[in-house]
């Protein structure tokens, strides 16, 4: 049997070293692509059709999603799991025993700006209108209106959802930082937003996302202009929206991927 730990003593040097040296919670960003699945009429995605469809609608375009919706992100969560066991009571007398069976991924919450065209509030209900919108019926009040849900695959974003966490000085060479990657990741509910009189404040609306799992991208910076691996993807939407913003520019890099 091992013998417990002693003490470790902690010099005023070394504690500085280990507690002046951790991450912030403020420097992240959001990637959402269009990689819905399936093929349409037009040969594109049937969800991206929709949206093109309703464009007038809905007021969202391609551009949007893929160069505003992601800096609208104000706050977000990286995503974790849990397994799911079973109980075992008849190996050891008096012991009981858990073992593993099941990983499970936990929904993620994401929260975003609204803009004053209600584009990032209208995208989300474009989404949700589209998952439960297969029938042939326009929404409406008329009896006897029902809902047919589009197939998983063409509401699911299959690999286009990230969240890219950095720091400050990100570009350093020797820098990291962590991109988790949403596998067929699809919005579950949307949060009520509630207004009032009084002071004002800025609109927000919470969206809980569900998804089959989660890969993590594990980057290192090469040198002054570069964060990401030997093969990595830099988009220019993303670099754009970042610098019409003055946001830091993170750059992904979704190769040297782990399977968490």
């Amino acid at each position: 049997m091992s013998s417990p730990p002693a003490i470790s003593g902690l010099s005023m040097d070394t504690a500085k070293v280990k507690f002046g040296d951790l991450a912030y919670t403020n420097y992240y960003e959001l990637f959402i692509k269009p990689s819905w699945g399936g093929v349409g009429s037009t040969g594109k995605a049937p969800f991206l059709e929709f949206i093109e469809k309703n464009k007038l609608s809905y007021n969202v375009d391609i551009d949007f999603i893929t160069r505003e919706l992601g800096i609208l992100c104000s706050e977000a969560v990286l995503p974790a799991s849990s397994y799911a066991t079973s109980e075992v009571k008849d190996n050891f007398m008096g012991v009981t025993q858990e073992f593993a069976h099941t990983r499970l991924f936990t929904d993620i919450d994401l929260t975003f700006y609204i803009d004053r065209d209600y584009r990032v509030l209208n995208f989300f209900e474009a989404w949700m209108n589209y998952i439960s919108g297969g029938g042939e019926m326009p929404l409406s009040s008329t009896p006897g209106y029902y809902r047919r849900f589009n197939y998983p695959n063409n509401y699911k974003n299959k690999d286009g959802v990230y969240i890219k966490k950095f720091e400050r000085d990100f570009a350093t060479a020797g820098e990291r930082s962590v991109t988790y990657q949403l596998v067929n990741a699809f919005p579950k509910s949307m949060a009520s937003i509630p207004v009032a009189y009084g002071g004002a404040d800025l609109l927000k609306v919470s969206v809980s996302f569900n998804y089959d799992y989660y890969m993590v991208y594990r980057e290192q910076a090469k040198d002054s202009t570069s964060t990401s691996t030997d093969n990595s993807i830099v988009t220019s939407e993303s670099l754009n929206s970042a610098i019409k913003l003055g946001f830091p520019i993170p750059q992904l890099g979704p190769n040297n991927s782990n399977n968490n």
